[in-house]
């Protein structure tokens, strides 16, 4: 299984995330699964992507050519997949994955989660977006998204579409 993980590139983030991506991508390289990731050598990318490759994974890196010209690109990257710009980034990252991971984030990885939810809500596709709510981070999006479904302006319920895990016990689950 190919699993794309959106996740920050930031350094000065709480310890426990980069632990939770070293698991999350180790666990996936023992278990034949692919990582899909942007593949910059920062943050949790840079963690998720080197767990991986250290215990034996395959990685596809999907990096715009700017991130590519700044010398940001992972090390642990196996097969790149160059980009124009973030709108190609994540059409060809839907097109890879068979899942979507979110771990903690930023704007980014917001935007790559609700533009697959998104996408999976009109029928594109029917691969589902994990949030997995490390220390509560995601509490505030599910509560926005419960608020957002309350008021009708969700189609149907958030939860086909994105789905929560708070261990990787739970996020195993799901795939």
């Amino acid at each position: 299984m190919k699993i794309c993980v959106f996740c920050s590139a930031n350094e000065q983030i709480d310890p426990d995330f980069f632990s939770a991506a070293e698991e999350l991508g180790h666990w996936a390289a023992t278990n034949g699964h692919v990582i899909v990731y942007g593949g910059v050598n920062q943050g949790l990318m840079e963690r998720l992507g080197r767990a991986a490759h250290e215990a034996g994974g395959r990685t596809i890196g999907v990096v715009p050519t700017i991130v590519e010209k700044t010398g940001r690109t992972s090390q642990y990257v196996e097969i790149e997949i160059p980009c124009d710009n973030l709108t190609d980034r994540k059409q060809l990252m839907m097109d890879q994955a068979d899942l979507f991971v979110a771990l903690p984030g930023g704007i980014g990885t917001l935007d790559e989660v609700f533009t697959v939810a998104a996408s999976a809500t009109i029928g594109y596709h029917q691969k589902p977006v994990i949030l997995y709510n490390l220390k509560g981070f995601w509490n505030p999006l599910i509560a926005l998204l419960d608020d957002l479904g309350q008021r009708g302006m969700v189609r149907g319920e958030w939860r086909q579409y994105i789905r929560v895990a708070t261990s990787i016990d739970e996020l195993q689950h799901w795939l």
